[in-house]
């Protein structure tokens, strides 16, 4: 089935402007989740041996997810539930609605398998996103809040926008992804810096001890750290316990052909697997098993999420992957784990 999307349906929808296409997806599967029948057949056209596991309190049915950025206003996640995801990561969703960048703002790399954006965290504000899964939870798989800052945010204010968002957003989210790895918004991935992180993040665990169920966190970090940096959120991850997503989009263009050098944004996709890897690789021997690890960036196939579990993560996300591969990745990533005769490792 796979085979009949790369061959077929991908040529068709990469000869339409990919923001454009993004949107039509998206509204598809809004209306298409409202038709039970439609959901049941996707669930059974998709459905692979699942692989349950165990990672921060959460169980999720298999360790495959979908990455933020693809359900920005949290709407048509019942749909994408039946596509064999172990776990929805949506949003990101900022307090405010902000229309994002410029266009164009989404370009597709073919040869390379790799997207570059810049979109900006373009969303319907958290107040939307809420309303919206209010009426699809709940969902046969755990939901991951991705929460950022609004653009018109300053540097110091960060914090109580990032704390406001979480509050709006609290009751719906299994666990939270704290986005400050985003090229696409000034100063953001300054917020890795040792005592900024600290500041962002106190307010938002300290919100979540007080509430009657406390959710776990995750930090979205950027493959473009200093090491300093990347020590620095590692050590903070310990000794809060919160746990991190190996990795963001990445500025480098070093992968690709120099023409795509002078594009801004955020590249994903194949060219980022080795970088994505390499801190990946670092995060798990920092951690060292003492917070929970989600790997992303760069997964087409079984053989490259595999990759990321053997390099420690606990969980992968997929994203830039699904554009290329289809509807039927996951089902093809389990098939693989199942040959290989992968278990979760016992942490």
């Amino acid at each position: 089935m796979g085979f009949l999307y790369r061959k077929f349906v991908r040529k068709l929808l990469f000869n339409l402007n990919p923001e454009l296409v993004h949107d039509a997806v998206i509204k598809s599967a809004r209306a298409a989740q409202r038709v039970e029948i439609l959901n049941a057949l996707v669930r059974l056209v998709t459905k692979a041996k699942d692989f349950p596991v165990t990672v921060a309190g959460i169980k999720f049915r298999n360790p495959v997810g979908l990455a933020a950025g693809f359900d920005k206003n949290c709407e048509a996640a019942r749909f994408l539930a039946g596509l064999g995801f172990g776990f929805l990561e949506l949003g990101t969703v900022t307090l405010r609605p902000q229309p994002g960048n410029p266009k164009p703002r989404l370009f597709r790399l073919r040869e390379d398998k790799a997207i570059i954006n810049r979109m900006g965290f373009n969303n319907a504000g958290a107040w939307d996103a809420a309303r919206s899964l209010e009426k699809l939870l709940p969902l046969p798989v755990p939901v991951g809040i991705s929460v950022g800052k609004n653009a018109d945010c300053s540097m110091e204010e960060a914090p109580k926008n990032y704390l406001e968002t979480l509050k709006v957003m609290y009751d719906f989210g299994d666990y939270f992804a704290v986005n400050i790895s985003s090229p696409n918004t000034l100063q953001l991935r300054s917020l890795h810096g040792g005592e900024k992180l600290r500041r962002l993040v106190e307010p938002m665990l300290d919100f979540a001890a007080g509430q009657k169920k406390v959710k776990p966190f995750f930090v979205k970090i950027a493959p473009d750290l200093e090491e300093k940096d990347l020590e620095s959120a590692a050590a903070l991850a310990v000794e809060k316990g919160f746990g991190l997503i190996a990795t963001n989009t990445t500025v480098s263009r070093d992968a690709v052909p120099a023409y795509w050098r002078s594009y801004e944004g955020g590249l994903s996709g194949k060219p980022l697997r080795e970088l994505s890897n390499a801190v990946l690789g670092k995060t798990a021997a920092l951690v060292k098993g003492r917070v929970p690890l989600m790997g992303s960036g760069g997964i087409s196939d079984g053989k490259t999420a595999l990759e990321k579990l053997q390099l420690g993560a606990d969980l992968v996300q997929v994203y830039s992957g699904l554009v290329y591969e289809g509807p039927f990745l996951v089902k093809e990533i389990l098939e693989y784990l199942e040959r290989r005769h992968w278990a979760p490792p016992r942490r």
